[in-house]
């Protein structure tokens, strides 16, 4: 099934979670022993980046004594109080081994990239893998918005040289390897530009430096766009 124009197409949200339940039996049924899989919200690895949800919590201590509460600084009343637009965290289909997360696939969804602020905290969890020494696959089969891909703010933000234009639909992956001679790490990355109305390549998921699967991405969209009744 040829990749659809999600620019013109709505339903992202149901083919998203169908697609990654799809990958989610791919991989389970073809990693190696002492590797799992699984569905979740990102994890605290990205560098930098704003929180998703704040972790408040209010502790209630059993007291007979009257607790006093100090007034708000600068006033009993905000200067502004306004509704601002969260960030919920996004799913995303992860592998682990001895309890370490080791690699992870990531598809982009609109909201993701739809303000400054959801580029900004998406680009830099995107990063954060890297950072880590988690490898990546990153699909992003929306076009908009224009001039932005996170393929290439990836190589901005970690400096990679003589990196080509990457602009979506795309797909990546990225192997995280051994430390690199010069500082660092070495990165291997593993570019395919997607087109609308054309198959979608396979790519490699690296678990290690040395052993990878092949993620059949077409026929997992194909399971996907299916059962979400997609022509």
């Amino acid at each position: 099934m040829p990749l659809h124009d999600w620019s013109e197409l709505s339903g992202w949200d149901g083919v998203h979670l169908l697609w990654m339940s799809e990958l989610l039996r791919y991989l389970k049924a073809r990693l190696p022993a002492g590797f799992r899989t699984y569905l979740s919200s990102g994890p605290a690895v990205a560098i930098g980046a704003p929180s998703l949800r704040p972790d408040v919590a209010v502790r209630a201590h059993e007291s007979n004594a009257a607790v006093e509460l100090a007034p708000s600084p600068g006033g009993a009343e905000p200067d502004v109080e306004v509704a601002v637009a969260s960030l919920d965290p996004a799913p995303a289909l992860f592998v682990e081994r001895d309890g370490r997360l080791v690699s992870a696939i990531e598809l982009v969804s609109p909201r993701n990239k739809d303000r400054p602020v959801a580029r900004t905290t998406y680009l830099s969890r995107y990063a954060g893998y890297l950072i880590e020494g988690v490898h990546l696959m990153l699909v992003d089969v929306h076009r908009r918005p224009v001039g932005f891909s996170f393929a290439e703010g990836i190589a901005q933000e970690l400096q990679i040289p003589n990196s080509p234009a990457l602009p979506p639909p795309m797909a990546a992956s990225y192997r995280v390897g051994e430390p690199a001679a010069g500082g660092g790490r070495l990165l291997a990355i593993w570019r395919r530009p997607l087109s609308v109305g054309a198959a979608i390549p396979s790519l490699p998921l690296p678990l290690t430096t040395d052993a990878a699967v092949t993620v059949d991405l077409e026929s997992t969209y194909m399971g996907a766009a299916a059962d979400a009744y997609l022509a």
